[in-house]
Order: C-alpha cells, then sequence, then structure tokens
C-alpha cells in the first residue's frame, strides 16, 4: 500500500468516526471575531477563549475598536488566556494593519494574512477556510503537528513542512476535512500524554500504534 492510499484510508476511518468534525470549536460570527479568537488560542484551550471572548467581542467590534484600545484594560480581559501582553500587542497592531492597508476589512489570501502582526500561516488558514471557505493549506495546530507524526504522515517537526507534507499526500478538496479529522482525533483518542491505542479506529494503520501499549 503506497503513503496515499494508506492516508485515504486513514481518512475513511476518521470521516466513519466523526461525520460531523467542525472546522473550529471557536465562537465567532464574523471574519474579525475568529481572527482574534484564534490569536488567542495559542498556547490556549478553546473553551477558555471562548470563555474569554463572551466579554472581549462585546467590548470590541471593529478594528478601529481594537487598534484604539487601552492596552493596559485590552490585557485585562484576555489574561486568562496567557502571554497576555504579547496577544494584547498583536491585535492591536493587527487591527492597526487592517485599517491602514486593507480597509479595515479581513484578507481572504494567506499571502496577505500573514502580513498582519502575530498571524502565521496556521492561524491565517483557520480564518479564511472557517470565514469565508477558502482553503489555500492545511491548518497544522498542535493535534495536526502531532498525529502527522504519530500517523507517519510526515516526519518533519516544522509547523511549514508538515503542512507542505500534507498538501502533497491529499488532494486540495481534503485538506479542510483533514486537520478537522485530525484534530478531532487528537482530541479524543490520540491524545498528547496517554493516548488509547486500543481503542483507535486507525490502529492497524498506525506506525506508532504499539510504542504506548
Amino acid at each position: 500500500m503506497s503513503g496515499k492510499e494508506r492516508s485515504q484510508e486513514i481518512l475513511t476511518l476518521l470521516r466513519k468516526l466523526y461525520p460531523d468534525a467542525k472546522g473550529t470549536a471557536l465562537n465567532f460570527s464574523n471574519a474579525l471575531e475568529l481572527l482574534v479568537a484564534t490569536i488567542l488560542a495559542a498556547q490556549c484551550t478553546d473553551g477558555k477563549v471562548n470563555q474569554v471572548t463572551k466579554v472581549l467581542l462585546k467590548r470590541y467590534r471593529t478594528p478601529k475598536d481594537y487598534a484604539e484600545a487601552d492596552l493596559e484594560e485590552l490585557q485585562e480581559i484576555i489574561k486568562p488566556t496567557g502571554f497576555y501582553r504579547s496577544k494584547s500587542k498583536f491585535i492591536k497592531a493587527a487591527a492597526k494593519k487592517l485599517i491602514e492597508d486593507f480597509d479595515s476589512e479581513i484578507p481572504r489570501s494567506i499571502e496577505e494574512m500573514i502580513k498582519l502582526p502575530g498571524v502565521a500561516r496556521k492561524t491565517a488558514n483557520i480564518v479564511l477556510s472557517n470565514a469565508f471557505g477558502v482553503v489555500e493549506g492545511v491548518a497544522v495546530d498542535t493535534h495536526v503537528m502531532r498525529l502527522s507524526k504519530r500517523l507517519g504522515l510526515s516526519e518533519q517537526k516544522n509547523r511549514d513542512k508538515i503542512e507542505r507534507d500534507l498538501m502533497n499526500l491529499f488532494p486540495k478538496e481534503q485538506w479542510f476535512e483533514v486537520a478537522n479529522l485530525l484534530i478531532a482525533h487528537g482530541r479524543s483518542v490520540c491524545t498528547a500524554r496517554h493516548p488509547k491505542c486500543g481503542k483507535c479506529v486507525v490502529n492497524e494503520l498506525c506506525p506508532s500504534a504499539h510504542t504506548f501499549d
């Protein structure tokens, strides 16, 4: 079985297990809200971010609101997400960039998205695919990184190189689904510390399965 054939077998099994896998668990109603939430989600659970954005997204609604926000006030609101000093600076700087270069609109390409402070390819992919249905790559978060290695989909450690491997392994029309399914499986079964290999539907296709017995 070739690498591409095995990857399709894995995808088929995960698709049956998670038929309703979502693109993101972050709460949002527009692209700006998703951008802010995704920046906050770095090194933080989606659940905690959703708690914070209940307050944050009522207080700040436009790029101008964020750009002109009092830094200390913004930091206080987002403090529970961790790394709040750097995150607040990224959010304010990204908002200013949106105003100055994009007429206060979220751009719709990765090339433009990654020009925003605090936005790398992962964040850009999440925002573009979930807010606009624009798929230009695979969103490689910590779950996708971990499962790509365990499942033998990539031997790389760098997010961008892992993404490149996944883009070469799967056809473009599956890129969005691949990320969603790997994230779902990483959360429920193939967890970081204690993966449930005995209950895993892709056990027989996984080169790491017996590592955790």
